[in-house]
């Protein structure tokens, strides 16, 4: 018998198309056999530099006509969900960028879908990825650093004025969020990852600089299951950029900064007095890969092809988008405390993010 081959389409050629169309050449059974955009020239030059047979300019024509058994989707997340809904319908599965959608609801449709079809929904949070990552993972849920008590979770990015300056950046209606859902969940998600389910969220929105509607600096504690309390901070006026997480435990601080992706030299433990003689016992693995699209989507070929559960790197779709959604239903109740339980039923953040600003700006 021979092993099959994943049959992939993809759907928008903006920049992260590339990462996927290369993740894809570097998986051994895999192929890219189809490419869509709305510009159809944008397509047919995409298929030209990766060699790819057949290129369109309408979804539904490429999942007619090719029958992919993955449609990886690089749109603007205001279509990710019929974009889904479309590929889940043709039978395929479904490797979608983040954010996975502009709204809870919408997230919802897209996994019932998956679930009424068969497929696997995956969602691109490469920050996951990679042997420190997944190492400090390992750590924390064995117990070896003792029990997280504290965290500080850093976006501080920077986007200029003509960053907002595209017509749908900025506004609730087209981009869903400001640098909370735009920016910040990447860093969310890797905490979340680490930590697990949350439990509480108190958030707010400011606007101190750019011309903006939604935020361009939010705010943030959340309290996670296990107790650890984490402080979120979210930029896009930030020049010196880093992305950072620390998490301090009962026997080490754990560090990881970088700004777009991290490999070993970007970790860090440090063992809290009387616990230096454990420490070796925490190093790195020797063998190191870096977080990226490659391990990711490697990863969630590996389990299609045998049938296995989505990995760790690709699973809870929810989860980091519900803290990010809690921040915001938290801002527009002037900081209230949102729970998992409020937000199951929320009546307006479900829907949307769409949340006061409080506006800074001289």
């Amino acid at each position: 018998m021979t092993t099959p081959t994943l049959r992939c389409a993809l759907v928008g050629t903006g920049a992260v198309a590339n990462l996927h169309a290369r993740a894809v050449a570097a998986h051994p059974l895999a192929e890219l056999v189809a490419v869509a955009d709305i510009r159809l020239d944008a397509a047919e030059a995409f298929a030209a530099q990766y060699g790819v047979a057949a290129a369109y300019g309408d979804l539904d024509e490429m999942l007619a006509a090719q029958h992919p058994d993955v449609v990886l989707i690089c749109t603007p997340p205001g279509v990710h969900r019929e974009q889904a809904l479309a590929a889940f319908a043709a039978g395929a599965h479904v490797v979608v960028e983040k954010p996975p959608a502009p709204s809870l609801d919408e997230l919802d449709e897209m996994r019932a879908a998956a679930d009424r079809a068969g497929r696997r929904l995956a969602v691109v949070f490469q920050q996951r990825t990679g042997t420190g990552a997944a190492h400090v993972r390992a750590l924390l849920r064995s117990g070896a650093l003792g029990r997280p008590l504290v965290a500080v979770c850093q976006t501080l990015w920077f986007r200029g004025a003509d960053y907002f300056a595209v017509p749908w950046r900025g506004e609730w209606a087209t981009e869903g969020g400001g640098t909370t859902l735009g920016h910040g969940i990447h860093q969310i998600d890797l905490l979340a990852h680490l930590l697990g389910d949350w439990s509480a969220v108190q958030g707010r929105l400011w606007r101190l600089d750019r011309e903006t509607e939604t935020e361009d600096v939010s705010t943030a504690t959340v309290l996670f299951e296990g107790g650890v309390v984490a402080q979120l901070v979210t930029s896009a006026v930030s020049p010196r950029e880093t992305s950072s997480i620390r998490i301090d435990t009962q026997k080490a601080t754990i560090s990881v900064d970088h700004l777009y992706g991290h490999g070993h030299e970007n970790w860090r433990i440090t063992p809290a007095p009387g616990f230096e003689d454990e420490a070796a016992g925490w190093a790195f693995p020797d063998a190191e890969e870096r977080s990226d699209h490659a391990p990711l989507l490697r990863d969630v070929f590996d389990a299609l092809l045998d049938d296995a559960p989505l990995p760790a790197t690709a699973d809870a779709p929810a989860r980091s988008l519900e803290i990010v959604a809690a921040v915001y239903a938290s801002a527009a109740a002037d900081g209230a405390v949102v729970t998992p339980e409020i937000l199951a039923a929320h009546p307006t953040h479900r829907a949307g993010f769409a949340s006061p600003v409080t506006d800074l700006r001289a």
